[in-house]
């Protein structure tokens, strides 16, 4: 596997078609190191989201060439980006939480996306991992019985449950308060140094900037500064 599990090169994104078409990113390169924990930056509308997008497969790449986990995802089947997305980890703004199940039936479903395995195994791990993050006595709560920061907190543990290489995450800490903000950051920070996950961050919580490993800062669909700390 490379040390730069994600590399981005003269990435160009369009939005819209004719005379509406607009250009929402700009000729972005970028190689993000293993284990690493990387910070996007930027006022709204800067082009955050959508590039987490693209380096997650979740959009087509239109122009420029994005390689996740040594694979181009230009031009790539669909199969083989649906392969390259259950290798990843998502954490939204939106929990995306299925209301009729549990928290531990949410989390258990991050593992279901691989395959059958051992039922007993993957109970034991989505308890441990919704320990962790301090839902021990919420395991078998339904979402409309947990306030927005546990849920949260739910769609964390589902993300990260199924040993990710890379998670790729939405303002995950918004709904959190600052110790539980601090946790999932720190799991992150964990699972880099002990794993080798890379984790790349859209984010506005200042509480968490000096936790990471760099902070690249977009505005107007384009890369304005890139730091490493």
């Amino acid at each position: 596997m490379t040390d730069s599990p994600i590399e981005v090169r003269g990435l160009n994104h369009f939005f819209g078609t004719g005379e509406a078409r607009k250009q929402a990113i700009f000729d972005i390169n970028l190689s993000i190191a293993r284990g690493s924990l990387s910070i996007l930056m930027g006022p709204s509308g800067s082009g955050k989201t959508t590039l987490l997008t693209l380096i997650g497969a979740l959009r087509e790449i239109q122009d420029g060439s994005v390689v996740l986990l040594d694979h181009e995802l230009h031009g790539a089947p669909e199969a083989d980006l649906a392969a390259l997305r259950r290798r990843l980890g998502f954490i939204f703004q939106a929990h995306n939480l299925h209301e009729s199940l549990t928290a531990t039936q949410n989390v258990l479903m991050g593992l279901e996306v691989h395959g059958k395995g051992n039922a007993a195994k993957q109970r034991a791990a989505s308890h441990h991992m919704l320990d962790l993050l301090g839902l021990a006595d919420r395991r078998e709560y339904v979402p409309a019985n947990l306030s927005g920061g546990q849920k949260q907190r739910v769609a964390v543990a589902r993300a990260l449950v199924s040993n990710p290489e890379i998670v790729l995450a939405d303002e995950p800490t918004a709904a959190l308060d600052k110790a539980s903000g601090h946790t999932v950051v720190e799991m992150l920070k964990s699972l880099g140094k002990t794993r080798g996950t890379t984790t790349v961050m859209v984010t506005h919580d200042p509480r968490i900037l000096q936790m990471a490993d760099r902070i690249i800062t977009l505005e107007d669909g384009r890369i304005v500064t890139d730091k490493s700390q």
